[in-house]
């Protein structure tokens, strides 16, 4: 048991706390959980929903960041779940523990239908295909106003308990964990899951990835099957918080809002998306409390946006990654930017200067 615990702290000492952007990642996820206990009702359903909208915004980052397939119509798994979650628990009175991971999986069944065009289709012309595919759900939608609620969408929806800090710890927790599971997927260094470089390797440079022997094809899929799992698990949890899955769930600003969201935290990184999210959503809400700001509120976000890319054009996240870290150039660990040596092979990491 002590030589468990002391290789923990061991690894918690070298891969967290020597890493500064591990350590901010440790200390936001800390700062979560002891969030309800020092903000009022109002801001801890700010965070809730925030926590909701990084799940979708980093599946998105998953999606067009890590395999280069320009999603424009990612709210479209967000609303099939949403929509599948209202119909499960209205009609069928299943609860959230059932209705999410089905939501997630008819999710999933739309990504690999989502994703069959992308097999033939690349840039601006996939970015077209997938933009019409909410418009087309929401179609659907208004055919059967007696079934899915048409205009006015679903109510009534059941939520996980009549606690909402008890709701915000759910959706948190579900955060991180889905974040951690996108981020290891995605992980070029990553010697468990070797996904990652291989979606680096079909961004890059698809044709040379399939002269390799890598399958692209299915790859592809998965890149859709799992971006399109998680943004449905968001639409899921979504659904049981705000209690409601109606057309605006399909928004085609709603989708813009995933890549806006991604670009500004810093897109290929899955974090930076979920930094975007706590940064910018908090920010749209909160002008809501002033009566002017409040209608000049979507002029206020374009600015924050080109301001902040103008000057961190990769976003904020790498740009504030770029200061406070830099790579070993012979061993390639990372080390804090402060450092002279590398503290593993004690090579210099910054060149001298003569």
């Amino acid at each position: 048991m002590m030589n468990y615990i002391f290789w923990l702290y061991q690894w918690i000492r070298s891969e967290i706390l020597a890493i500064p952007g591990r350590l901010i990642a440790l200390i936001f996820v800390i700062l979560l959980l002891l969030a309800p206990f020092f903000i009022s009702p109002f801001l801890l359903r700010i965070a809730t929903i925030a926590a909701i909208y990084a799940i979708y915004a980093a599946s998105w980052d998953f999606l067009a960041g890590f395999t280069g397939q320009l999603n424009l119509g990612h709210a479209l798994f967000f609303g099939v779940a949403a929509y599948t979650v209202a119909l499960l628990n209205i009609h069928f009175g299943l609860t959230p523990w059932v209705t999410i991971p089905l939501g997630g999986v008819a999710a999933v069944m739309t990504g690999l239908i989502a994703g069959i065009p992308a097999l033939r289709l690349r840039g601006i012309y996939l970015a077209l295909v997938t933009l019409s595919f909410p418009l087309i759900l929401t179609g659907i939608l208004f055919m059967f106003p007696d079934f899915t609620g048409g205009e006015y969408g679903l109510y009534g929806i059941g939520s996980f308990s009549g606690s909402h800090i008890l709701n915000y710890y759910i959706v948190n927790l579900t955060m991180v964990g889905s974040v951690l599971v996108m981020w290891k997927f995605t992980d070029a260094k990553s010697k468990i899951v070797r996904v990652g470089v291989i979606l680096h390797a079909i961004r890059e440079d698809e044709i040379t990835a399939r002269a390799s022997g890598i399958d692209t094809t299915r790859y592809k899929l998965l890149a859709f099957a799992m971006s399109g799992f998680f943004a449905g698990i968001a639409g899921g949890l979504y659904a049981h918080i705000q209690k409601v899955a109606g057309p605006s769930s399909l928004d085609l600003f709603f989708s813009f809002l995933a890549a806006l969201w991604t670009i500004f935290g810093g897109i290929t990184t899955i974090y930076g998306a979920v930094t975007g999210v706590y940064i910018l959503y908090p920010i749209l809400e909160l002008l809501r409390l002033n009566p002017v700001l409040e209608i000049i509120r979507f002029i206020l976000f374009p600015i924050i946006l080109i301001f902040a890319l103008s000057f961190m054009p990769e976003g904020i996240t790498t740009w504030i990654r770029d200061r406070i870290e830099v790579d070993c150039p012979r061993c390639k660990l990372i080390n804090a930017a402060l450092r002279r040596y590398c503290r593993a092979c004690r090579a210099p990491l910054h060149l001298e200067k003569n």
